[in-house]
């Protein structure tokens, strides 16, 4: 393989815990990757990549630095009130470069309607990218297992109106590794949309259960009310929109939309994805 432009991939979110990992795989199996960072610093150093600055919102540099790439991996940016325009402006950019494939990081039974506030902007995300005129791959992942210790207060406890639904978590590694996957064979995945989900729907409770568990201290859960969601929610002095968001993600829990188990991450990696209690275990 020469070093040519033309046969880069380009991937975002390379200092980032899904993006990162993706990169790493890649250059495990010899891809030439552009890297797009923030900060460029703060990215990966590995064979055969070369670093470039971008924003998501900064559509002239994006289109600059995408020229020459055939396939794009594209992390949803961090969020803010005005992500999907940036998801736009980027993906204008994109199509402006001659990229011919997107494979984004959606979410889970993303639509117009969901429950979870930011699963709209993904949809919205992905009808652009559908309308873009290149080719796509969507990767709609459930919230991740990684980040549930992260949830549970200083008090021990797992807060929000979650009620008794189940929510079927996955691993970022197990995302990643569909991710380097749809990659190294994109053509293979054209127009394909993959709910990436771990082997089991858990319930907030059972969750806490095994939080408490792995780490031998007590974790509990409580079933807030709406008031109480948004009230406890407002030390943080928070954005309304931020705060819709945090609430959404345990009454899209309750709702049901997020309990499906699905099988892709197995059909597109070959592997079994990790479970909540072997991810705990690993950590």
């Amino acid at each position: 393989m020469s070093d040519s432009r033309a046969e880069r991939v380009a991937v975002t979110g390379s200092t980032g815990a899904v993006g990162g990992r993706v990169a790493w795989q890649l250059a495990d199996a010899g891809a030439l990757q552009l890297l797009l960072a923030r900060t460029p610093a703060k990215a990966p150093q590995l064979p055969g990549c070369v670093v470039a600055p971008f924003s998501y919102a900064d559509r002239a540099a994006s289109t600059a630095a995408l020229r020459g790439v055939r396939t794009l991996f594209m992390v949803s940016a961090s969020e803010s009130e005005t992500r999907l325009d940036e998801h736009r402006a980027f993906i204008d950019a994109a199509a402006d470069a001659g990229v011919e494939h997107v494979v984004y990081t959606s979410f889970f039974g993303a639509s117009p309607d969901s429950t979870f506030t930011l699963a709209r902007d993904h949809f919205a995300t992905e009808e652009h990218l559908k309308a873009s005129g290149m080719a796509w791959t969507f990767l709609r992942d459930n919230f991740y297992m990684d980040v549930m210790p992260m949830f549970v207060g200083d008090d021990g406890v797992l807060r929000g109106p979650a009620g008794d639904g189940r929510v079927s978590i996955v691993s970022r590694a197990d995302v990643a590794a569909v991710a380097s996957s749809v990659m190294l064979a994109p053509d293979a995945h054209q127009g394909a949309s993959y709910d990436l989900t771990g082997p089991e729907a858990l319930s907030a409770a059972e969750i806490a259960d095994a939080i408490a568990h792995a780490s031998g201290t007590a974790v509990t859960f409580h079933d807030e009310t709406l008031e109480e969601a948004y009230a406890s929610r407002a030390k943080w002095g928070a954005p309304p929109w931020q705060n819709d968001a945090w609430v959404s993600t345990y009454t899209a829990i309750a709702s049901g939309e997020l309990s499906r188990v699905s099988v892709d991450v197995e059909r597109v990696t070959g592997r079994t994805p990790v479970s909540f209690a072997q991810y705990l275990a690993s950590e």
